[in-house]
């Protein structure tokens, strides 16, 4: 496993101590889940960005997507 270091403004570490705190956890561990997170996430954005510029990917219509998520059991 590889270090980095970095950077951040008095109130993101004192909230990130609290919450290390709080979880029992060491500060290591939650900025490693945090990024994993962000990273998670901003992966399925850019995903979902170019499904909504491809012009030959199909629209939903949500009306029948809201039904059928409501009627699948």
């Amino acid at each position: 496993m590889k270090q980095i270091t970095a950077r951040l403004p008095d109130t993101l570490i004192e909230a990130l101590d609290a919450t290390a705190m709080h979880l029992k956890q060491s500060r290591a561990d939650i900025v490693r889940e945090a990024l994993k997170r962000y990273l998670e996430d901003l992966d399925d954005f850019t995903v979902s960005l170019e499904r909504l510029r491809d012009p030959t990917d199909p629209d939903l219509d949500w009306g029948r997507v809201k039904a059928e998520l409501l009627c699948s059991d």
